[in-house]
């Protein structure tokens, strides 16, 4: 009889055999493969459940390749710079820099507990200044290239957190890391040109193997449309007004014009009698976040009391400002067609405005519309020349046509807006940059880096708009780099996007103290080939990161220009109901205390069978045992089998290569929680036949080594029970056979006249004949009537069909 499991001490055995004999060699023989998690931020409530789960199933991939002959880079790092790390200190009453290390002293152990096989050679931290020296070079190099540039405008403004947020950072018009309400302030600003990448950041997504859901964000996010910029003279004045549509073929359908509140021209249009709603509601406009602009359903606007041309038509047109249009999209103007829009209608028809139709269904206008005609095909009404033409084929020509007119041009826009760079914060990488009245901003010299952040007692967030390093008046003045005359030091420091933009190259060669990455490594070694974290990144992180690769491999750092070949999303683990797990609302579930009681690899294995890994999951703790009682009867299974001279029959062959099989093509689809269901079912097929004769060596060791990705202390011990002197994860992941994989006999329907009315046993190689026999005299009497046809679906299916 096999010694039960003992969980414990098989686990500490064999982590104890892997620190002393890494499994994961670079022999310089194998191909590489970098799998890479999302690294985490040291958050100090430490690990749950829920970190768990990707990072099992990123161990779980990597293990997988391992087996599959590569060497494998999978490294661990830490995000920890940035506004959570500041907040959880200034809520502890302690300097970022000691809760950081402490945060990522106690993850480090209980991501150990998890048993991957990190490389922690290669263990980068975004606050140690031989790693943010590279983050501050970067921003030189984009300096030097025209990337980086100051600007004063509207930004986001988190009261709470008392910085600056970019668009990103505002879900539902609240902080995305404090939840309080975001607000309006002008600031002078360091920001990023993203915009000009946007074509390569949204054309190149066709090349990535990413979930579509992905890409579509990205694609939204970036917002490209092609339109015209239309040129409305304003009556009364010498000036115009150029707005942006996507539709210049419904010109002659503008009834009214829409400014944001920001536009420059907005308060010089207000007359005597508007001018005190119009500043009134400008101000209210300023209170909100642009996501609570675009996400009213309630549509607001006050009347300038101007008016402008229609400069295809004459007709004049009352400007309006309404705070669902945004300064920075576009013009800051847009035309508004309520017959054709939505938006426009419910404004229309709240304000009283004229709304004409100039888009019809086989040419016939609705009497009384009672909402908008939105839909694409239709002919053109009430637009003079236009008249009578298909709106599809006038959508194509009208941009051109209003150019060769002279009142507009035909562009093309972006959704995306260029990268708020600076943070009001203390816990960042200084933004290396020295203001010099003389000179203006210069950039830190490149030999000078890391520009060290200072040590302070006093982190806390001013609230005044400056970071509290602008207090530090030793630190702050300087000497200009160019002309030598005194001069001050940037103030403001970057977001915590900054590290986790490019953190991913230095892993790879992270200390190296002479350029971010050499090359030479950067060639062999990258980009990643498996990125796993969670959709919750989809448009912030990846896309930034998207970005800094295009532009380091613009200026020769890397030969490659997408950060990630293959991207998994994994879902969240949730509290009971569905609840996100987080301390405040005492449902988070730690690893430990399981782990304990129930060993690493159970942990493991429950993590991927509670549910399919990329939805959200509900944790039960209780499933746990299932999963534990499947691996004691394994091992119980194996041992029991081990010294016996059973030799391999017909039957079990056939399981093994269907076990193969069925593991090998969950696992390459991700369909991790049907892998560990098939693991199940395969042992209880082995178990049976255990009890009729015994489980052959060859059928269990191909087991062992197919669950050593998800359970590598148990399959560990079994191999080296087995006999091997070498790891389990130096074998190669066993291959399938289908024609060993084929049934003798299968079972198959036989119908009269498509209904079923019994099923026969059959060889799917068999005789047609033989198969059509069989399957009368199974039917017997049910047999009525004369059989007109025959019909033999090989392998499927036999239908008689009787009249």
């Amino acid at each position: 009889m096999a010694e039960p499991y003992n969980h414990r001490a098989v686990e500490q055995k064999w982590r104890q055999k892997w620190e002393e004999n890494p499994i994961n060699v670079n022999d310089g023989k194998k191909p590489k493969y970098y799998c890479l998690d999302m690294f985490p931020y040291p958050s100090g409530s430490g690990l749950h459940v829920g970190h768990w789960r990707g990072y099992v199933i990123s161990d779980v991939w990597s293990r997988y390749k391992m087996l599959q002959g590569y060497y494998l880079i999978h490294p661990m790092g830490w995000d920890a710079f940035g506004l959570p790390a500041e907040n959880y200190a200034i809520k502890m009453g302690t300097h970022p820099k000691i809760t950081t290390a402490s945060n990522i002293k106690n993850i480090k152990r209980q991501i150990n507990e998890i048993a991957a096989i990190y490389d922690w050679d290669m263990e980068v931290n975004t606050t140690d200044p031989n790693f943010y020296k590279w983050t501050q070079w970067i921003f030189v190099k984009m300096f030097k290239a025209g990337l980086a540039y100051e600007k004063e405008m509207p930004i986001n403004w988190c009261p709470s957190c008392k910085t600056g947020l970019a668009n990103e950072e505002v879900v539902d018009g609240c902080c995305e890391r404090c939840g309080s309400p975001v607000t309006k302030k002008n600031l002078k600003q360091w920001m990023l040109r993203i915009t000009k990448y946007a074509d390569r950041l949204l054309n190149d997504l066709d090349k990535l193997d990413w979930p579509e859901k992905v890409k579509k964000m990205q694609t939204e996010w970036i917002g490209k449309s092609y339109g015209a910029e239309v040129d409305f003279p304003v009556e009364g004045k010498d000036e115009k007004i150029t707005v942006y549509t996507t539709r210049p073929d419904t010109l002659h359908g503008a009834t009214f014009m829409v400014l944001a509140p920001e536009h420059a021209m907005a308060k010089e249009l207000a007359t005597d009698e508007t001018r005190e709603d119009v500043e009134k509601y400008i101000f209210n406009a300023s209170m909100k976040s642009n996501v609570d602009r675009l996400q009213d359903k309630e549509k607001t606007g006050v009347f300038t009391g101007s008016y402008a041309i229609n400069p295809l038509n004459g007709a004049k047109v009352p400007i309006w400002l309404s705070d669902y249009v945004l300064a920075d999209y576009g013009t800051g103007a847009i035309m508004c067609v309520p017959a054709h829009d939505d938006r426009d209608f419910e404004f229309a028809t709240k304000f009283n405005i004229p709304i004409i139709q100039v888009i019809a269904k086989d040419g016939k206008e609705i009497e009384n519309m009672t909402e908008a005609y939105t839909e694409a095909a239709g002919t053109m009404i009430n637009s003079g020349e236009w008249n009578g033409m298909e709106s599809s084929v006038l959508k194509k020509e009208a941009p051109l046509m209003i150019e060769k007119m002279g009142i507009g041009k035909k562009t093309v826009n972006y959704k995306l807006r260029d990268w708020v760079f600076s943070r009001q914060r203390y816990w960042g990488e200084p933004i290396p940059i020295v203001h010099c009245p003389k000179c203006g901003a210069v950039p830190v010299p490149e030999e000078d880096l890391p520009l060290l952040l200072p040590e302070v007692e006093k982190y806390q967030p001013t609230g005044t708009g400056e970071s509290p390093l602008a207090d530090i008046t030793e630190w702050v003045n300087t000497t200009c780099p160019c002309c030598g005359a005194p001069a001050k030091r940037e103030t403001n420091t970057m977001p915590q996007w900054a590290g986790s933009s490019w953190y991913f190259l230095r892993y790879i060669d992270s200390k190296n103290n002479e350029e971010l990455v050499n090359r030479e490594k950067a060639d062999k070694y990258l980009p990643v080939d498996m990125y796993i974290g969670g959709v919750e990144h989809a448009v912030l992180h990846l896309l930034y990161s998207r970005f800094y690769t295009k532009f380091l491999n613009d200026i020769g750092v890397i030969d490659f220009d997408e950060p990630f070949k293959k991207l998994f999303n994994q879902g969240m683990i949730t509290g009971k109901n569905g609840i996100k797990m987080s301390k405040s609302k005492g449902n988070v579930v730690s690893p430990d205390d399981l782990v304990r009681d129930y060993g690493c690899d159970s942990l493991r294995i429950y993590e991927l069978f509670v549910g399919p890994p990329e939805l959200d999951s509900e944790w039960d703790d209780k499933g746990i045992e299932g999963v534990n009682r499947f691996l004691k009867r394994f091992w119980k299974l194996a041992l029991d089998n081990k010294d016996k001279d059973v030799k391999a029959t017909p039957e079990l062959i056939k399981v093994r290569h269907k076990l193969v099989h069925d593991i090998t093509n969950r696992l390459n689809t991700f369909s991790l929680n049907t892998v560990i269901s098939g693991f199940m079912e395969y042992n209880n097929k082995l178990m049976e036949l255990s009890k009729k004769g015994g489980v052959d060596k060859e059928t269990l060791e191909t087991y062992i080594i197919l669950l050593a990705p998800f359970a590598p202390h148990v399959s560990e011990e079994l191999w080296e029970q087995f006999g091997h002197t070498d790891s389990v994860f130096h074998a190669t992941w066993p291959e399938y056979d289908e024609e060993a994989m084929k049934d003798d006999e299968i079972e198959i329907p036989v119908q009269i006249n498509g209904k079923t009315k019994c099923t026969i046993a059959i060889n799917p190689d068999g005789d047609k004949d033989e198969i059509l026999a069989k399957a009368k005299e199974a039917l017997g009497d049910k047999v009525n009537g004369t059989i007109r046809k025959e019909i033999y679906v090989p392998g499927r299916i036999v239908n008689l069909v009787i009249k």
